[in-house]
């Protein structure tokens, strides 16, 4: 091969990189200097040494020694993978760790791996570390509960307008409490959406002198809405269809809080303060068995005492069983998936009044 100009044909000669030759590319310094053979020249390519998966298990190939001058020393035997992670780094619930530097709180997702690491929840991370993802509102929603429940009863004993200034705030808590139990926030349009669904639902209940089917015919329509809604939506399918279903429900507990409006007064005097009394009970510092049994009782009791100021009578104890039954179930779903402090200001408050308003309904008309 014909050598270049003013390059010396000495391929024992080590490459000097304090020379005047200017720097190439490590694959580059064999054909610079006329070698033929790839082998004998990886003793002048430079090696690189640093924290990767490549060379954590594998050592490093060269044909003999290399120069101490002039090469780079790197391990020549295998040793055992080292993690990468600090001792500050933050654990995951499958063990691994998040790159230094990185805020998982900030991002809300887990440290990056090879195969991709799927967005860890605070309720998966709870079940990995053996804790329960069902965290109950306490105390203070509770309180607010109880002084919503005592709005509604005293309104609903003054007269039906009266009765549309707490149930509304009822329902507009249930829509916004919704889908923060869902983890969609901020979603103002579905938000919007169901509250709107509510509000339409009063105007139709008042336009049909409190007619039921008023209310069912709303759920219909909004349903309808939402779907086309969603249909016109470009997010993914997973995502369009997530939406929909809390769409949906939360227009439909919104709704369906409605019931108040449409049940009889007594009824709604009745059961909305066995539920007030029934969510204060649960709050109790009691195992969760013996706290169920209490506030069923207590709104059994409730129950009875405002059956006696209003014409139901001893059948107030149905009703105020009844309400709490369904109240206990509303402040359950809002205990799920490791709920968070707006969470419990909002589902947590108007989940065991929304979830009442169908019993209150039934039994009020089945007792009357």
């Amino acid at each position: 091969m014909t050598n270049q100009p003013n390059q010396p044909n000495q391929p024992n000669q080590p490459y000097d990189p304090y020379g005047q030759q200017p720097q190439a590319w490590p694959g580059q310094a064999y054909q610079q200097q006329g070698y033929e053979d790839p082998h004998a020249a990886q003793q002048y390519t430079q090696q690189w040494q640093g924290q990767t998966w490549e060379t954590q298990n594998h050592q490093a190939v060269s044909a003999q020694a290399p120069d101490p001058e002039t090469a780079i020393l790197t391990p020549q035997s295998p040793r055992p993978p080292q993690s990468p992670r600090t001792p500050q780094s933050p654990r995951t619930p499958q063990g691994s760790a998040a790159p230094a530097g990185a805020d998982a709180s900030a991002t809300g997702y887990g440290p990056a791996t090879v195969g991709g690491n799927a967005r860890v929840t605070a309720a998966q991370r709870a079940r990995a570390e053996g804790r329960s993802p069902v965290i109950e509102p306490g105390l203070q929603p509770a309180v607010l509960t109880a002084l919503l429940g005592l709005l509604l009863a005293g309104a609903a004993a003054v007269g039906t307008y009266a009765l549309l200034v707490p149930l509304v705030v009822l329902q507009a808590v249930t829509a916004a409490g919704w889908f923060r139990l869902n983890g969609m926030w901020p979603a103002r349009q579905g938000i919007a959406l169901g509250f709107a669904g509510a509000l339409a639902a009063d105007a139709a209940l008042l336009a049909s002198g409190r007619s039921p089917s008023a209310i069912l015919g709303t759920i219909g329509v909004w349903v309808l809405l939402a779907l086309v809604l969603q249909l016109r939506s470009h997010a993914d399918p997973d995502e369009r269809m997530y939406g929909l279903m809390a769409t949906v429900a939360a227009s439909a507990l919104a709704i369906v809080a409605g019931g108040y409006l449409a049940a009889a007064a007594d009824a709604v005097t009745v059961g909305a303060v066995a539920v007030a009394v029934a969510v204060l009970a649960r709050a109790l510092p009691l195992p969760t068995p013996a706290s169920v049994v209490v506030s069923l009782l207590a709104a059994a009791g409730a129950g009875i005492a405002m059956g006696s100021v209003t014409d139901l009578g001893t059948s107030g104890a149905f009703l105020g069983a009844g309400a709490a039954v369904c109240a206990l179930i509303g402040h359950r779903v809002a205990s799920y998936d490791y709920p968070s402090r707006f969470v419990h200001f909002t589902a947590g408050v108007a989940l065991p009044l929304a979830a009442a308003a169908p019993a209150v309904y039934v039994l009020g008309r089945a007792l009357a």
